[in-house]
This record gives structure tokens, C-alpha cells and sequence, in this order.
């Protein structure tokens, strides 16, 4: 009976990870294509042919055209080579019959002269500064309307800060504009890890990650003379061609960059002060004029932990399921993909993200459409680390045809929100206030890595309208926040059918009111139903009857294939390998530490970075794991001090 109970208990603990992976495939079914032994395919770019071919392009410098990428008939795709012996490919496009390719310290044209199906020519477009610093990622380009590139540079790291982003040579941290003939003109800066690169309706978009001055990642429509916030590429304001005005020292004279020293002599590196009101972001504009907030907010751990293509639905590509317009966001760290709903009100973009497709191989770096209208995701953790468990690959996502229960739109109101539904809603959970809640919360700009969601406050649902034909629900909200993240949990909705929600949480950032008619009609909040308290960051210790019984659950530590699918869930492997460093320590490692249970657990909701400081990248706070989750992994990372 206890092997009954065990076995019993395994299967469960993979059941709930593999649930939403389950329940996503049944609509967006993922394949996995075969690549020829021995070849490990580390995307690093990629973009559709004419023809249908999908041309990928290595970090290890190679560039492959994928024959019957779409497997018809049954058969197998097909690899050839087409280029090789560049460096660190992190970007392709096919332009008037060529590709183009960021390298490391370049921008090459490769061109097949005779036809042969390889590149005889490797032609320098323009060069591209390099310090040598590992962190010295090009990524691009992507094309401008007028033919022109962009190509993106990431900044490198200090030697003793070496938690702090330096622009050591012109354009890290900057995007430039490349003409065909090599003109190289300085475009935006503030940028600190720009891989998230992608071009909607004309427009160039990016995207970053939590890091130094980044509080979470976010996507952003970028203009000329834009400043993102990071100031490193500030240093190079002054180079010929610069449209930015603003130098490094001005912006050390409006923030504190926190360039203390101890009694030695030697850098503190900045960490959160927790009790710190500090600023944000926005605030800064008052005296940044160029300052670009973003467009849309991905929190961090939830959404995505490292942010990479920034990719269109075109608008008819219906063959994709209902999402057309719309936009979708890769991300590298968490293997999955989000999705946008973008609008612009009073002259910036914002709007709502969302959960779009979780449970990818590996991280997700690239993405392009097949011509049948399907995506093709290319996948690298190329050492960074990843969710998934394989190094790299190539996977294609197919609307199987059956249409999901989803939130379709969410749009802001000058006094709330409209959310548009895929299916008709079952109007008595969506006139029931508990269906809904909304909380808003901001991130600190300042030079420690990542913030912690800071500031929330609820914001209480007063009035629910819904639309006749059950499509659409519009509330009445209390105290939205001007550029705030509103999480938008709808966990109580189910459709016409009984169906709960694929996915039940938005997280909608509010750059500006609209204008127009306030709500009339609604239904008014019941008097004695309470609202919901403002919820902190860490959650509370174990005190209610339902942490305890997570504690006694866990009683006896879970094995590694019990706790695997957690781990992969809450983005773990992304950063931590049982007994081997990656990003972060190693599981082992953290055992020797000998802290209880209990003290991991906390540490999962509140890292000290104090605790490992020969370690670059912090861990974010992960207040968003489940208690009895936290305390499964915790349980199983002290078994393995045996």
C-alpha cells in the first residue's frame, strides 16, 4: 500500500506540472524537429524563405538552410549548409536575395555568387566595436521600411564591479541604423541586454531583461534619440551622429548610482534596501525628456525571465488561431512565449501581456512564421541556462483548429477595463465580483539587479457590465495608477460550457488613460463584500492550516523525478543544476549551506545576495512560487547533502 500511495503521489506531483502543457498542447500543439546526429543547432538567428525554407543561423557561427522544414508527407527536413566560420551569430534576415548576418563584431552580407547553394562571398557591411568582453553580444538586424538595418549591441561587465553594465567601446548599450553602403548612424541608447530586437508595422521594437537599472523585462516601441534607462551607453552621447543629449554625468547627478566604497577601498556592490522607497522609472522623465518607458511590462519569473524575439501575428494569418494583430514575446530563460495586446492612447503604446505557450524544450531566442502560417521557434541555452531539458533545437507551434478559452483583448477605460473573451462567458461567474481581482505594482530604478515588485495596491472591482452577446466583460475599477502594472486575475470565469480560462491572468500597464464615456448600466458591488487586503511581496510565514499541511507533506524529502517537473515549472533549471554551477550555485551547493526548510523557502521569496557574492547575476525574489511547491524543492535540495 505505501509503494501504492508513492507511486500514486509521483504520478500527481507530474500531473499538476504537465497540466498546463497538456491543456495548451490540446490548441497549440508543439513539434519537435529531428536534427541529424551529432549536430548541436544553437539558434542564434533565423528568418522563412520564399520558398518556405527556414535559413538558421549558430552561435557556433553557421548558417543552415531547413529543406520540408514542415515534414510533409511524413518525411524528414533536411540541413544544409550554407555558410560557416563566423562568430556567434545572434541575428539573420533574407533581404533582395541575400542574408544578413550580426556576428560578434560585425554586420556581413553573405552572397551566393554561382548558385551553388553556399556562400562564396563574406562581405563586411560595416564593423561593429568590440572590447573583447564576453558579454559583447551583437544581435540583429532587423529592416526599416526604408531598407536600412538596426543592430543592437549588448554592454559588457566591470572588472571589480563586475555586477555593474559598462559601455566599453562606442555602441554597447546602444542601437544603430545601418544603410546597405555601411553608414553607420547612432540611433538609441539605454539598452543593457538588447535581444529582444523585432519590427511591427514599420516600427523598431526591444525588448530587455532584469538586470542592473532594469527592474523586470519589458518590451518598448524605440525612436531615434530614445534613452531606454540604462546609462551605460551614455558615455558615447557625445560621439558624431549622436541624437542623445543627455550624458553619463548628468544622469549621476539625478540618481544615485551607488558607487560606494568600504574601509578597504573596495566597491559595494548595490543591493535592494527593502524599506526603500527609491524611484521609478517614470519619475525620471521630468528631467529625462528622452526617457522611453515601456510599452508593456513582462514581470519577471512570471512571464519570463530573459527576454528574446519580438514577433507579429500578421493580420492575416488566421491559420494561427484568433490572435491575429497581435504580438508574441520568446523568451530564452523560461523557454516560453508570451503574448501582447498592444494599443496606443494619447500617443504611447501599452497594454496587456499574457501566458501564451509554456513547456519548450529549451530557450527560446529566435522565432519566424512558416508560410503555412505556423512559428518556428530556434532554441539555444547556449550556457546561460534555460527551462527545458535539451541544450538547443528546432520546434514548430500549429493551431490545431480547436479555439481556446482566452482572454482575446484587454483594453484600458478611463475608468477601468474592457476584456474581450475568445468564447461566450457563462454570465453568472462573470457577474460574480469574486470572479475578479486587480492589484497594480511598479518596480525601483536603481543599479541593483532586478527589483522586486514594490508599491502594490489592490484595486477594488466596483462595477461588472456584461456585453449581451457574452463576449465581453467591462469593470469598474478603484485606483488605477499611471504607468503601473495591473494584474488583471479573472480565476473565478468560466465559458459557456464550464471551461475555466486557459489562462486567467493579465498583467496590463497603464501609460495613459483614454478618453470617453465613463461605465453606466453596471452592477454595482454588493455593500458587504469585503475588499481584498493589499498583499506584500513575501508571503507570510507558515501560520494557516493550509502551510501546514504543506509542511507535513514534505515530511520526507520528494525524489529528483518528483521534484523535476517543479523545478522546470517555476524556471529553476533556468539558473540551477543539481551539482553543477550555472548561473547560480549548484542545489548541492546551497545544501552544504545546512539551512532548514524553512529558511530556503524564504530565501526563495527574499534572496540574499550577501550570501553568494562571487556570483554575477542575483536570483529575483520568487514570491509567486506556491508554499507547498517552495517547500518540496527545499526538502529535496537538503537530501542532497546525503
Amino acid at each position: 500500500m505505501k509503494n501504492l500511495i508513492k507511486i500514486l503521489t509521483l504520478v500527481a506531483t507530474i500531473s499538476v506540472a504537465m497540466g498546463q502543457e497538456s491543456a495548451e498542447n490540446e490548441y497549440y500543439k508543439r513539434i519537435t524537429l529531428p536534427v541529424p546526429e551529432g549536430m548541436l543547432l544553437e539558434v542564434g538567428g533565423m528568418c522563412t524563405l520564399p520558398n518556405g525554407d527556414i535559413a538558421l543561423a549558430t552561435r557556433r557561427g553557421d548558417i543552415w538552410i531547413v529543406n520540408n522544414a514542415y515534414m510533409t508527407g511524413g518525411t524528414q527536413p533536411y540541413y544544409r549548409k550554407f555558410a560557416s566560420g563566423l562568430h556567434e551569430i545572434l541575428g539573420l534576415v533574407y533581404k533582395n536575395g541575400t542574408f544578413y548576418a550580426a556576428q560578434r563584431g560585425e554586420l556581413t552580407k553573405l552572397i551566393d555568387k554561382n548558385g551553388d547553394g553556399k556562400a562564396d562571398v563574406y562581405e563586411t557591411v560595416a564593423n561593429l566595436p568590440i572590447s573583447g568582453h564576453y558579454h559583447e553580444y551583437t544581435f540583429g538586424p532587423k529592416v526599416l521600411p526604408d531598407g536600412s538595418m538596426i543592430v543592437t549591441g549588448n554592454v559588457a561587465f566591470g572588472d571589480e564591479e563586475w555586477w555593474r553594465g559598462e559601455s566599453r567601446v562606442p555602441y554597447r548599450g546602444w542601437a544603430i541604423r545601418i544603410t546597405d553602403d555601411g553608414k553607420v548612424e547612432p540611433y538609441a541608447t539605454g539598452m543593457r541586454s538588447p535581444c529582444g530586437i523585432g519590427e511591427i508595422d514599420g516600427e523598431f521594437w526591444y525588448g530587455d531583461n532584469q538586470g542592473d537599472w532594469m527592474g523586470s523585462g519589458f518590451i518598448s516601441q524605440v525612436n531615434k534619440g530614445d534613452f531606454m534607462g540604462h546609462p551605460a551607453g551614455l558615455k558615447w552621447s557625445g560621439i558624431e551622429g549622436s541624437p542623445i543629449k543627455l550624458t553619463y554625468d548628468q544622469h549621476v547627478a539625478l540618481i544615485n548610482h551607488r558607487k560606494d566604497k568600504n574601509s578597504s577601498g573596495n566597491y559595494i556592490k548595490p543591493e535592494n534596501i527593502e524599506n526603500e522607497r527609491g524611484k521609478y522609472l517614470f519619475e525620471m522623465k521630468k528631467d529625462i525628456p528622452s526617457l522611453k518607458t515601456p510599452a508593456v511590462w513582462l514581470p519577471h519569473g512570471i512571464l519570463g525571465i530573459s527576454t528574446s524575439e519580438i514577433l507579429k501575428i500578421p493580420t492575416t494569418n488566421t491559420d494561427f488561431g484568433p490572435f491575429a494583430g497581435q504580438v508574441l514575446v520568446g523568451d530564452q530563460g523560461k523557454s516560453n512565449i508570451s503574448r501582447v495586446m498592444l494599443e496606443k492612447v494619447k500617443g504611447e503604446y501599452q497594454g496587456a501581456a499574457i501566458m501564451f505557450r509554456e513547456g519548450f524544450q529549451s530557450g527560446i531566442l529566435r522565432m519566424t512564421w512558416g508560410t503555412d502560417g505556423s512559428l518556428f521557434a530556434g532554441e539555444t541555452n547556449r550556457g546561460w541556462g534555460s527551462a527545458g531539458d535539451k541544450t538547443a533545437g528546432l520546434e514548430r507551434l500549429v493551431w490545431t483548429g480547436k479555439m481556446p478559452f482566452e482572454m482575446k483583448t484587454v483594453r484600458a477605460m478611463p475608468d477601468g477595463f474592457e476584456i474581450e473573451f475568445t468564447k461566450p462567458i457563462n454570465k453568472t461567474t462573470a457577474q460574480n465580483f469574486l470572479s475578479y481581482n486587480v492589484e497594480s505594482f511598479i518596480y525601483k530604478y536603481h543599479p541593483v539587479y532586478g527589483s522586486p515588485p514594490v508599491d502594490k495596491k489592490v484595486c477594488t472591482v466596483r462595477g461588472i457590465k456584461v456585453s449581451e452577446d457574452g463576449t465581453k466583460v467591462r469593470l469598474l475599477v478603484d485606483g488605477l495608477r499611471q504607468y503601473y502594472v495591473h494584474e488583471i486575475k479573472l480565476e473565478g470565469l468560466k465559458d459557456a460550457s464550464g471551461l475555466n480560462l486557459l489562462h486567467n491572468t493579465a498583467y496590463y500597464t497603464l501609460n495613459n488613460f483614454p478618453d470617453g464615456d465613463k461605465l453606466t448600466g453596471f452592477i454595482p458591488r454588493p455593500a458587504n463584500l469585503k475588499t481584498k487586503s493589499t498583499t506584500t511581496t513575501t508571503p507570510a510565514k507558515i501560520t494557516t492550516p493550509d502551510d501546514v499541511n504543506a509542511k507535513k507533506a514534505v515530511s520526507k524529502a520528494p525524489t529528483t523525478a518528483e521534484v523535476q517537473p517543479l523545478l522546470q515549472k517555476h524556471t529553476c533549471t533556468a539558473c540551477h543544476q543539481a551539482n553543477k554551477r550555472q548561473v547560480g550555485p549548484a542545489f548541492a551547493d546551497v545544501a552544504k549551506r545546512n539551512y532548514t526548510n524553512e529558511q530556503i523557502v524564504e530565501l526563495i521569496y527574499k534572496p540574499n545576495p550577501k550570501n553568494w557574492p562571487d556570483y554575477a547575476t542575483e536570483m529575483a525574489p520568487m514570491p509567486q512560487v506556491p508554499r507547498a511547491d517552495a517547500l518540496k524543492i527545499a526538502a529535496w535540495i537538503n537530501s542532497l547533502k546525503k
